[in-house]
């Protein structure tokens, strides 16, 4: 590995999750399940967290808005000092980014993070209610814009830039279903063909609804604690993985690459436009944070909203080069047994989307995968032991950016 970080490690010592799936129960049901088994994984007792952070949900009334609180009394009332956060999918870095501040100011030793959701049948859509100065009230209700809209739009700039093909998102899902079988976490545990994807109908051309990611039902959770703490918690044993790196950026302007809600992007008339894309700022930030490249990398969980998605995420992680994401994936570099597996939890393609929770449970894969606790679909390096560094990535609504880098 290269360098060192810029920002001291904290440890990962517990995570836990609650299965995917359309459960229909209260959403603080999953966050408590999930937190349990975190401080169980932790060995840790719900007394001694001295922090607790709230990944928010917006649609289950007030106690998802203040998510923090919700889990805190839900465990049962110590007294310690909450947050919640909200960033949309990058709620779960957000809040994770929180804790990790509270422990490196040195006004906690072990911190909870918490997220977990409850979402109804269908694509996601906006709470009811008159808001005509809500940018994303107006995309549904103005241009009916829903998010696979938007995620067509990026399938078709990769086709128009690169000459993307359907078979060559097809890939993608038929991979990820194939990781995703021995996840016990997952929702959708079956292997899908790119037959199957050709047959299922179009929702947003040119992709298909095996192309695009549920929505589901979830929870995940972590506990951070300092490094001092988890010495003494091990018995002077070093923390198997660490956080070396939190991302939480935005764009710069101009943003010329359209991002969900906005309408349009902005204008470069007269404005060089910045030397890197949002979503390439997003893990370039992770990477200077945490003294490491993209060549570090040995197992990656990007958020694959559609199949197109997965292959930007490739290059604008550093992967690969401009248009060269869909010969990494023909080449097999990213699939379990190859150099660089993406996704080995299956993905949103097996998950679907449990907004809150997602970045939290990108989290808990790769903490397994490092343990090398990912029975069934681990990673393996090149002399046959599991990873020694893994990034997260994924993205909000209005512009908040998500990465997480974790190593042993």
């Amino acid at each position: 590995m290269s360098g060192n970080g810029t920002v001291e490690q904290v440890a990962v010592l517990g995570v836990g999750m609650h299965p995917w799936g359309k459960w229909g129960r209260n959403f603080v049901e999953y966050g408590v399940a999930a937190a349990r088994a975190a401080l169980d994984d932790a060995g840790i007792d719900w007394r001694d967290v001295g922090f607790v952070a709230g990944a928010d949900t917006m649609r289950n009334g007030y106690p998802g808005y203040v998510a923090g609180a919700t889990f805190a009394q839900a465990l049962g009332w110590t007294g310690i000092p909450v947050t919640s956060a909200y960033g949309a999918c990058a709620s779960g870095a957000m809040a994770l980014e929180a804790a990790r501040q509270r422990i490196l100011s040195g006004m906690c030793e072990v911190a909870l993070v918490v997220g977990a959701d409850t979402t109804p049948k269908g694509f996601l859509k906006p709470n009811a209610g008159e808001r005509p100065d809500d940018p994303d009230w107006l995309r549904f209700r103005v241009l009916g814009a829903s998010n696979p809209t938007y995620f067509a739009l990026y399938a078709r700039r990769r086709i128009d830039l690169f000459g993307a093909t359907a078979d060559d998102f097809a890939a993608v899902k038929v991979k990820n279903a194939r990781h995703g079988l021995n996840n016990p976490y997952a929702r959708y545990r079956k292997e899908v063909t790119a037959a199957d994807v050709e047959a299922s109908p179009v929702v947003a051309s040119p992709l298909r609804l095996l192309d695009i990611c549920a929505t589901s039902d979830g929870g995940a959770a972590v506990v951070l604690t300092s490094m001092d703490y988890a010495r003494r918690h091990l018995g002077g044993a070093s923390p198997e993985v660490r956080v070396a790196a939190i991302s939480t950026v935005t764009p710069t302007f101009p943003n010329t690459i359209i991002e969900m809600p906005e309408f349009a992007t902005d204008s470069a008339a007269g404005i060089p436009a910045p030397e890197r894309t949002f979503k390439q700022a997003i893990g370039d930030a992770a990477y200077a944070q945490a003294g490491l490249g993209p060549g570090d990398v040995e197992v990656a969980e990007v958020y694959d909203l559609s199949t197109a998605l997965e292959l930007d995420w490739y290059e604008d992680l550093g992967f690969c080069g401009p248009g060269e994401a869909e010969k990494l994936l023909r080449d097999g570099v990213t699939t379990l047994g190859g150099r660089l597996p993406v996704n080995p939890s299956g993905g949103l393609a097996c998950f679907g989307e449990a907004v809150p929770a997602q970045a939290l449970a990108q989290v808990c894969e790769l903490t397994w995968q490092l343990r090398g606790e990912a029975e069934g679909r681990q990673a393996v390096t090149a002399d046959g032991g599991h990873p020694l560094v893994g990034i997260t990535a994924n993205q909000g609504l209005f512009g908040h950016g998500s990465s997480v880098i974790l190593t042993r």
